[in-house]
């Protein structure tokens, strides 16, 4: 690990973003201790406090907003907190289930081969062969909006990527002599796979997996700025954008810009992190 970290570290855009990483999941974790005001408390909340512009106070309490208001009245740091909170735990959960679906899927596609390996690539190739956010728009249209359904569809479209990558790296690896030996000694092919196998193709999957969180938090944001993702009461990060938007050329840019900078941060610091984790687990991209 030690190695790992000093090697990471030599990159500082990446040891940047790593760090940044670690600052937004600790917001991410106390934000109802952090934040001003909770966004869901309707009671902390007055209509007479809308759009009010960085810096200027609680007409009740004379508390400053650091970062303005919204129309809704809502502190937009605290806005901003509560909508990184769900924007991360959509794309942690979503990406996990989809993880742990697509590993299974390759990994019984590459080992039992055959017809088997068949079916499950060509439903891999059917969902890969539409954009994400066209499949996350009709499913949504389908079941509603809401938290858990954004989730779903983010699953149904993100378990392929996995299912293609474990696949491709397992065939690499089910031919090689440890793995002949393996089966030379007559060990369970249940113990073959999750003991010998499956660790081997970890390193590519660590690095799909990082960078899909990013996309998650995009295909997330993207789809409650739509207004077909979380519901219009929950600060998502792409809902309050989309609630600004209106006010843009009215001179309160505060609303979309704050929201769009945090949510810019995020991908682009995990993505950064994605990238530097591809370098130093493939020894084959090293310079």
């Amino acid at each position: 690990m030690k190695d790992f970290l000093l090697e990471y570290t030599e990159n500082r855009v990446a040891a940047i973003a790593l760090v940044l990483v670690c600052i937004t999941l600790f917001l991410v974790l106390f934000a109802p201790w952090i934040t001003p005001q909770d966004p869901y408390d309707l009671a902390t909340i007055s209509i007479l406090n809308s759009n009010l512009a960085p810096g200027q106070v609680d007409m009740m309490t004379n508390k400053p907003f650091y970062l303005g208001t919204d129309s809704q009245g809502r502190d937009m740091l605290s806005a901003i907190l509560y909508g990184m909170r769900i924007s991360m735990f959509v794309a942690l959960v979503s990406t996990g289930v989809s993880v742990v679906i697509g590993v299974i899927a390759g990994i019984i596609a590459a080992y039992v081969g055959g017809a088997v390996e068949s079916v499950i690539m060509r439903l891999v190739d059917f969902i890969l062969s539409f954009p994400t956010i066209l499949v996350a728009l009709v499913i949504l249209a389908i079941l509603g909006s809401g938290v858990d359904k954004v989730i779903l569809s983010l699953i149904i479209v993100q378990w392929a990527y996995y299912a293609r990558t474990v696949r491709g790296s397992a065939l690499v690896e089910k031919n090689r002599e440890y793995i002949e030996s393996a089966h030379s000694q007559g060990l369970p092919h249940l113990r073959i796979i999750f003991r010998h196998l499956l660790p081997n193709c970890l390193p590519p999957l660590i690095v799909i997996a990082t960078i899909q969180v990013g996309n998650a938090i995009a295909v997330e944001s993207t789809l409650s700025f739509l207004g077909v993702g979380v519901p219009i009461t929950e600060p998502s990060l792409g809902m309050l954008i989309s609630s600004g938007y209106e006010y843009m050329l009215s001179g309160q840019t505060w609303i979309s810009i704050y929201p769009g900078i945090a949510l810019l941060f995020m991908i682009v610091s995990i993505n950064l992190v994605g990238d530097r984790l591809r370098d130093v687990l493939n020894p084959r991209l090293k310079k």
